[in-house]
C-alpha cells in the first residue's frame, strides 16, 4: 500500500482516461476489458480500495495496489454555510491543499431537496493570473492538479455529502486554460459511458480570457459550456483588474468567442461582478451589452465578495460592492438592451466560499511563483 502524503510522481489510476486505461493493462498483460471493470468499479461503484474490487483477479488487484494509487485527494475539512453550501478542504499527496464548494440550488423537488447540486472545482494549486478581485491571488500559482486529484474532487464530495452531484463548474482555484490537458481528460471521464457522472451540457468551464485555450475548445469542438469572466468593458480597466488583459486585449478576445461560437453553434455565458463606482456606470452598461450581443450568451451579473482576509493592496483593496439600488439599476438598462440577465446568488459568503472568495492559510509555500508571462 503506498503511503498517501508526500509521494513522489504517484501513478494515480484516476490520471486515466478510459482508452489510456486499456493500453495500461494491457502493458501489464491483461486483456483491455479489465480496464473496463476497473473503471466501473471507480466511477459507476464508488470503490474507494482496488482490493475491494471483487470482479478483478487477485494477482491484478495486488500488482495494481503495488504499482498505483486509487485515492488523489484527502478530506481535512468541511465548512456548511447557513445556505446549505459546503466548502471541502482537500490535501494533496504532496501536502498542498485545495478548495471546492458544493452550492446547492434555491429551487428544490417535491420533497424538498434541492434540484440541483452544482460543484466548483479547482483545476490548479493557487493561480498565476493575479485578478485584483479574487482571493486565490493572493496563493500565487503552486502546481497544475493532476486528473485524477480534479476526477476526485467530484467523487469525494458525493461519498462525504451522500449527494448526487448534478451539474459542475470549473470556477474554483485556478485558471482551467492553463491545465488544459488535465482538465478535458477529466471532462472525458467525467462523461464516459452509457451511466456517466455527469453529462457534457451539465459541465462549464470558465476562462479570464486565455485566448488559445478558447480557440482550442473550439477547434476541438469540446461538449461542454464556455463562461467568460469579463468584469470590465475597457481594455485600460481590465487591464487594472486582470492582469491577463495585458496578453489579450477585449478585441482578441472578443473575436475568439466569435470564432468559438462559428466552430461550435454554442451560446457562451458571461461573468461580470459589479464594483462600485468601477465598472457599474451607466456607459459600462452600455459597452457590456454591445460586447456580449455579439454571439448569443447570457450575463451573469455577480455581486463582489469581500476579500479582505487576504490583506489585499493597492486596486484591490479600493473594490467595494455595488450598492443595492445600483445593482438593480444596471441589471435593469442590460435588459433595456435586450440582454439575457442572470443574478448570481451570494451562496457561502459565511464561509468564505462564494465567487473569489476561495483561498487558505495552510497551503505550502516551498514553489517559486512562475511569472504570468511564463505561463500564457
Amino acid at each position: 500500500m503506498c503511503n498517501f502524503a508526500y509521494m513522489k510522481s504517484p501513478n494515480f489510476l484516476k490520471n486515466y482516461t478510459i482508452a489510456e486505461l486499456r493500453d495500461y493493462v494491457r502493458g501489464m498483460g491483461e486483456q483491455a476489458f479489465r480496464a473496463d471493470q476497473l473503471f466501473d468499479a471507480m466511477y459507476a461503484q464508488g470503490i474507494e480500495h482496488i482490493h475491494d474490487i471483487a470482479t478483478l483477479p487477485k494477482a491484478l488487484r495486488e500488482t495494481l495496489e503495488q504499482e498505483t494509487v486509487m485515492s488523489a485527494v484527502r478530506l481535512q475539512k468541511i465548512q456548511e454555510s447557513n445556505d446549505g453550501t459546503k466548502k471541502f478542504l482537500f490535501e494533496l499527496f504532496d501536502g498542498r491543499a485545495i478548495e471546492t464548494v458544493l452550492i446547492p440550488s434555491e429551487m428544490v423537488t417535491d420533497d424538498g431537496s434541492p434540484k440541483r447540486m452544482t460543484l466548483c472545482v479547482s483545476t490548479q494549486v493557487g493561480c498565476p493570473l493575479n485578478c485584483q478581485f479574487c482571493a486565490t491571488a493572493s496563493l500565487k500559482l503552486k502546481r497544475n492538479l493532476f486528473v485524477a486529484e480534479i476526477v476526485d474532487q467530484l467523487l469525494a464530495a458525493q461519498r462525504y455529502t451522500e449527494k448526487k452531484i448534478t451539474n459542475l463548474v470549473f470556477m474554483g482555484m485556478g485558471e482551467p486554460m492553463l491545465n488544459y490537458d488535465n482538465v478535458m481528460a477529466a471532462v472525458s471521464i467525467f462523461t464516459h459511458g452509457d451511466t456517466p457522472l455527469l453529462g457534457s451540457k451539465r459541465i462549464t468551464l470558465s476562462t479570464a480570457g486565455v485566448v488559445p485555450g478558447i480557440v482550442r475548445m473550439a477547434d476541438e469542438k469540446s461538449p461542454i459550456k464556455l463562461a467568460i469572466s469579463l468584469h470590465a468593458t475597457t481594455n485600460g480597466l481590465r487591464k487594472e483588474i486582470m492582469p491577463i488583459a495585458r496578453k489579450y486585449e477585449l478585441t482578441e478576445l472578443g473575436n475568439a468567442i466569435e470564432y468559438y461560437y462559428r466552430k461550435t453553434r454554442r451560446a457562451v455565458t458571461y461573468e461580470y461582478i459589479l464594483f462600485e463606482g468601477i465598472n457599474d456606470s451607466e456607459a459600462d452598461a452600455k459597452r457590456l451589452a454591445r460586447f456580449t450581443r455579439r454571439v448569443p450568451s447570457k450575463v451573469n451579473v455577480i455581486p463582489f465578495h469581500d476579500i479582505e482576509f487576504t490583506n489585499p493592496t493597492g486596486i484591490a483593496a479600493a473594490l467595494k460592492p455595488t450598492s443595492r439600488e445600483k445593482f438593480k439599476g444596471f441589471i435593469s438598462l442590460l435588459q433595456s438592451h435586450d440582454v439575457t440577465v442572470m443574478i448570481r446568488s451570494s451562496s457561502g459568503v459565511d464561509i468564505d466560499a462564494a465567487c473569489g472568495q476561495l483561498a487558505f492559510s495552510n497551503a505550502s509555500t516551498e514553489t517559486t511563483t512562475p511569472l504570468l508571462s511564463e505561463v500564457l
